[in-house]
């Protein structure tokens, strides 16, 4: 690392860093960075060869909206860009990444930098995580850490960007400030971001109150018409900030990924440039419009594969799996005209045939036959919901892609393994009134099965076996019944790619954050954390695990 400037120069907050300071500047070259919002209200970037990507996508599209006056397109798949990211797709309108199989949406947001910074060089600077991998800092912080590092200061605060840690640039450790715990930080030269025209001043330090740093901020007002109608959207300016990170797989530059999933060629609902299709990003002073295609949109790019059912073995016999039978079982068929709104699967109108009509053959369903679902009360062609059932595990249960109620008993692709439980009296920071529960998970490397994404081949299970830890209390119990439920049913890990490490063919969680460390919350993984249980219980219940379970 550089040498030190000297002892009055040897730390450095932003102010203390030539052209660091918080604001702008006038140079008209600049890259843009697009980045996504884990769960913790951490931004992280999406690398350079997939925000290359998309920013071709998006101003391809601006140029052709002003050419031909018909708006831009709403939707860019990112498994384009990258064969891994096969599930996600960027709603432009509402600044969204969408997750396909499992409807997980998460907030995004592109900002500009300038050409000279880290992100127009491709430098990233990154903290090792628990599992040994590499997380990036958000796009801001690494701008900031490089022009420190490039003036030669020892270290730097990063407090004025929101993170309680010191970088030491010649140790190469970050280190807590409140607790003292240190990791490692590596700097990294990666593929350069995207340069693009820039209308507005550029990004040189800490995020201000300027209409563009607000406008990519995400928090900016949302689209009159929210495409997905998900419930709880997240809008990131009311985006529920965990008081701690938990053993996540989000933590990465990407969301979670279970596995590479193939794309849908043969839909007509493929993902394209139309110049019928519009969007308009948000502006300041009130919400935009757009989105007046006759179709509505072009449609998110489903995997879907259309072979025999493969029955997950956690399934009851007597639970129908076959795919047609499921759909007809949770869906009643609609008479008459169906509902001006689209299908959120295919993203075409209900008043039209399936998008997936070409790709999907079925001669007991029609691909102008519109289903609802019995509880919830929404609609979808019911060959779209044929065709999701068939891209999952086939183990009876369906999940609605709207509000997330799940029909049936959902189940995973855990492998086989063991968890054992255990109490200790010493208490857990935050909880002194009770012990400690200790949950030990063993799994080990083995063959994929039919249910995984490469049947036949080996999967590994590095660090194993993992230890969490929950309070000995009335609640801390109750999650843990619930966590037993979740592993018979195969829904506490699964078979994919480490967001963190990038290894394939592995066994990963899957969305069900446990606690890994007792005494420090350094990276949300440990304790104290007040949210923790009702966070936890909230995403078991997103699973389908609830106390109902319990009363079986």
């Amino acid at each position: 690392m550089a040498a030190a400037q000297g002892a009055g120069s040897s730390s450095a907050g932003p102010s203390g860093l030539p052209s660091s300071a918080p604001g702008h500047s006038s140079n008209s070259t600049a890259v843009a960075v697009w980045e996504w919002q884990d769960e913790f209200g951490r931004w992280r970037p999406y690398r350079g060869n997939v925000c290359s990507y998309i920013e071709q996508v998006f101003q391809a599209s601006q140029q052709k909206g002003r050419r031909s006056g018909s708006g831009l397109v709403s939707s860019i798949p990112l498994g384009h860009a990258d064969p891994v990211l096969a599930p996600y797709v960027i709603d432009i309108p509402s600044l969204t990444q969408f997750r396909q199989d499992t409807g997980t949406m998460r907030a995004v947001r592109r900002q500009l930098f300038p050409g000279d910074s880290a992100a127009g060089q491709g430098i990233v600077w990154e903290w090792q995580n628990d599992e040994g991998g590499w997380s990036p800092y958000e796009m801001n912080v690494c701008v900031f850490l490089e022009q420190a590092h490039a003036t030669n200061h020892q270290r730097v605060d990063l407090g004025p960007l929101g993170y309680n840690y010191e970088v030491d640039f010649v140790a190469q450790v970050q280190t807590n400030k409140t607790t003292r715990f240190r990791r490692s930080v590596q700097r990294r030269l990666d593929t350069p971001y995207p340069v693009t025209a820039s209308p507005a001043p550029l990004h040189t330090g800490v995020a201000c109150s300027c209409q563009q740093c607000w406008l990519n901020s995400g928090t900016g007002p949302i689209t009159t018409r929210y495409r997905h109608s998900m419930i709880n959207f997240p809008n990131s300016s009311a985006t529920h900030q965990v008081s701690g990170r938990t053993a996540s797989v989000s933590s990465s530059s990407v969301g979670f990924v279970p596995y590479n999933k193939p794309t849908l060629s043969g839909a007509r609902s493929t993902p394209r440039l139309n110049a019928q299709s519009t969007w308009a990003l948000p502006q300041a002073g009130g919400p935009s419009t757009g989105l007046s295609a006759s179709n509505g949109v072009s449609a998110p790019n489903l995997p879907v594969k259309m072979p025999k059912p493969s029955k997950v073995n956690q399934a009851l016999a007597a639970t129908p799996t076959e795919p047609e039978a499921v759909v007809k079982k949770y869906l009643e068929e609609l008479k008459g005209t169906p509902a001006d709104e689209d299908c959120i699967i295919c993203m075409e109108k209900l008043s039209s045939p399936s998008g997936y009509g070409d790709a999907c053959e079925c001669s007991a369903i029609k691909p102008e036959t519109v289903g609802r679902l019995t509880n919830c009360q929404h609609s979808f062609h019911m060959l779209c919901m044929l065709a999701m059932y068939s891209n999952g595990n086939k183990d009876g249960s369906l999940q609605c892609p709207s509000c997330k109620t799940i029909y049936g008993e959902k189940t995973g692709t855990q492998p086989k393994g063991k968890m054992e439980v255990s109490t200790f009296p010493q208490s857990l920071p935050g909880h002194k009134d009770c012990g400690t529960i200790q949950i030990v998970y063993h799994i080990s490397r083995g063959i994929q099965g039919p249910e995984h994404p490469n049947p036949g081949m080996p999967y590994t299970a590095r660090g194993f076996p993992r230890y969490c830890y929950l309070p000995d209390s009335e609640k801390g119990r109750k999650v843990l019944e619930l966590l037993r439920v979740a592993w018979k049913r195969r829904l506490i890990f699964t078979v994919g790619t480490s967001s963190t490490t990038g290894e394939s063919n592995t066994v990963v969680w899957n969305e069900i954050h446990h606690k890994t460390e007792m005494d420090t919350n350094l990276s949300g993984h440990g304790y104290p954390d007040p949210n923790y249980l009702d966070n936890v219980l909230a995403e078991l219940a997103a699973q389908g695990v609830t106390e109902d379970c319990l009363r079986q």
